[in-house]
C-alpha cells in the first residue's frame, strides 16, 4: 500500500528546510517527507561556496535601489528587501533561544557590508544613495566618505597603492552579516529529522500526478541501487533550484505555462592567505558591468565557513546547459515546451548585452580575473588567489504581455490555483528572504488555517506583517534584539 504523508518537500535547500521548519512548529503532528537526489542536504544553491553567503539587507548592494529615468532614487524596494531579511533574522534568533539551532557563530557572523564606486559619476550615484539611505530607519548607522584615509580605516586593501587623484567613495554599515547557509540548512534538516520529519538522501523525485481526491502521487527512486518508490501527499512543495521547473512541468498544472529558465554559472577567485584575509573584514559590493545581471554584481567578501576565514572577489560568470551543478547537460534543451519557446526567444532577442557579457567572461583567464580584482584591491597577486566553482543559478524567463517575453530577476513562487502544489523559481537574494518567502508561501497554500497560525507565527516571528521602516523605534529595537540573539556586534 503507498504510504499517504500531509508534505513532501523536494530538495534539500535552504527553502525546503525553513519551510519544513515552519510547517513543524505550526502542525507538530502533521507527517513531513524530504527528498534529496543528493548524498547529503545544502550541496547545491544553500552551499557556502555555492553562494556569496551575504546576508542580503540592500545595505550594500547598488541593484537594490536604482535610479529612475529622472534621476530621482526610490528607496522602496532597498527597504523591502530589508524588511525580509529582519524576518529571517527574526526567526533565527527564535530558534536559537528554542534550540533548534547550535550557537549563532555556526552560521551567522558580524561582518560590514560597504559599497565602493569609483569616478564621478558613480560617486555622485552613491552619495545621493547614502543621503536618501540615512533617513531610513532599517538604514540606520550608514556612513558615508570619500576620505582615503576613512576608507583606509574600513577596508585597507581597497586603498593600498590606489591611484591619486581618482574620485572614489565608500559607504559602510558595521551591522551586515555573513551567512553560511549550508550551515544553516543542515542544522534545520538535523532538527527535522530529530522531530520525525523522514529526509531521503540519495532520493530523486522524477514523477507527479494529481489524484482524484486531490492529493499528489510522487514517484521517486534511489539514487545509488535505482529502487523505485512512491507516497502520497496532500501538499507538495518543490524547492529543487533549478530542476523545479522540470518538476512543475511535470506536475501539469497551468500555472507554469509559459515558464523557462536561463542557467548562468559562477566562479569566485579565493584566498586564505592569513596576511591578506586579516586585512579585510567586510563585504564590498561595487557596480554591476554593463549588460552585466544583478547577481555578477562584483565584491569582494570576508567570509567565515566552518571556521576558517577566507576572502573570495567575484563572481565570473560561466554559462553550462545544466540547471544545477550536479545536474544534466540537456537541462536546457529539455525545458522547452511551445508555451515557453516564444518567450525564451524573446528574451534571447531582447538581451544582447546579456549574450556579451557571457562571452566576456568565457574569456576571461585566471590572470584578467585577477585584474579585475585589481580594481578592488591594487595590490593583488596572482598566486595568492585561486578559482573555486560557484553554484548554477536559473534566472526566470516567463511571458509578458507587451514584450512577448522577459528575463526576471530575483525570485518567484509557483503555486496550483487550489494550492497543493507550489515551487520556487530564480535567484537571488532567495536564501537570506527564505523566510518571508516562505510565509508568502503559506499565507497562499494554506489560506484556511492561516488566520489561526498567526499567533505562533507572531511567537516566532514578533513583527509578523508589520512595516518596522515606519517605526523607528520598533526598528531600533527589533534589530538589537536580534542582534544580542545571534551575537552580532557590529
Amino acid at each position: 500500500m503507498t504510504e499517504s504523508v500531509d508534505v513532501v518537500l523536494i530538495g534539500g535547500g535552504i527553502m525546503s528546510a525553513t519551510l519544513g521548519t515552519l510547517l513543524h512548529e505550526l502542525q507538530p503532528k502533521w507527517k513531513i517527507t524530504a527528498f534529496e537526489r543528493l548524498s547529503d542536504v545544502g550541496q547545491e544553491s544553500s552551499n557556502p561556496w555555492n553562494n556569496a553567503g551575504t546576508g542580503h539587507a540592500a545595505l550594500c548592494e547598488l541593484n537594490y535601489m536604482p535610479e529612475g529615468a529622472d534621476g530621482m532614487l526610490d528607496p522602496a524596494k532597498a527597504v523591502s528587501i530589508n524588511e525580509q531579511f529582519q524576518q529571517s533574522r527574526q526567526f533565527w534568533s527564535s530558534l536559537v533561544e528554542r534550540g533548534v539551532l547550535e550557537e549563532p557563530s555556526t552560521f551567522v557572523n558580524s561582518t560590514p557590508h560597504m559599497t565602493f564606486v569609483r569616478g564621478e559619476k558613480d560617486v555622485d550615484f552613491l552619495r545621493r544613495r547614502y543621503e536618501v539611505l540615512k533617513e531610513q530607519p532599517l538604514f540606520a548607522g550608514i556612513e558615508y566618505s570619500e576620505d582615503s584615509r576613512v576608507i583606509n580605516q574600513w577596508a585597507p586593501l581597497l586603498m593600498q597603492k590606489r591611484r591619486k587623484g581618482e574620485p572614489f567613495a565608500a559607504t559602510r554599515v558595521p551591522s551586515g552579516t555573513d551567512v553560511d547557509f549550508g550551515s544553516l540548512t543542515h542544522q534545520l534538516f538535523s532538527h527535522l529529522s530529530d522531530t520525525g520529519t523522514q529526509v531521503l538522501t540519495n532520493h530523486e523525485v522524477h514523477s507527479l500526478k494529481r489524484q482524484k481526491d486531490g492529493t499528489w502521487l510522487v514517484k521517486y527512486r534511489n539514487s545509488l541501487g535505482r529502487t523505485p518508490g512512491e507516497i502520497k501527499a496532500r501538499f507538495v512543495f518543490v524547492g529543487a533550484g533549478g530542476w523545479a521547473l522540470k518538476l512543475l512541468q511535470r506536475s501539469g498544472i497551468p500555472e507554469i505555462k509559459g515558464y523557462g529558465v536561463f542557467p548562468i554559472g559562477g566562479q569566485f577567485l579565493k584566498t586564505t592567505n592569513p596576511a591578506i584575509v586579516a586585512q579585510h573584514q567586510a563585504k564590498v559590493y561595487s557596480q554591476a558591468s554593463v549588460g552585466a545581471p544583478p547577481m555578477s554584481v562584483p565584491h569582494l567578501d570576508a567570509r567565515m565557513v566552518d571556521g576558517e576565514a577566507s576572502l573570495l572577489f567575484g563572481p565570473f560568470a560561466t554559462f553550462s546547459p545544466k540547471f544545477l551543478k550536479q545536474g544534466s547537460m540537456l537541462d536546457i534543451i529539455g525545458q522547452v515546451r511551445s508555451h515557453n519557446l516564444w518567450p525564451m526567444l524573446r528574451v534571447a532577442f531582447a538581451n544582447p548585452d546579456l549574450i556579451t557579457y557571457l562571452l566576456g567572461e568565457l574569456m576571461k583567464t585566471h590572470a584578467k580575473k585577477v585584474d579585475s580584482l585589481r580594481v578592488f584591491m591594487p595590490t593583488a597577486k596572482d598566486d595568492d588567489w585561486s578559482i573555486i566553482q560557484a553554484g548554477q543559478r536559473a534566472q526566470v524567463m516567463k511571458k509578458d504581455a507587451k514584450k512577448g517575453g522577459v528575463l526576471q530577476f530575483g525570485t518567484e513562487v509557483i503555486a496550483s490555483a487550489d494550492g497543493s502544489i507550489a515551487g520556487l523559481l530564480g535567484a537571488s537574494p532567495g536564501a537570506s528572504t527564505a523566510v518571508p518567502i516562505m510565509l508568502g508561501l503559506l499565507k497562499r497554500c494554506f489560506p484556511e488555517q492561516y488566520p489561526e497560525w498567526e499567533p505562533t507565527l507572531r511567537a516566532l516571528i514578533p513583527t509578523l506583517d508589520e512595516h518596522l521602516n515606519d517605526d523607528p523605534a520598533a526598528a531600533e529595537s527589533s534589530m538589537s534584539a536580534t542582534a544580542a540573539t545571534l551575537d552580532l556586534t557590529a
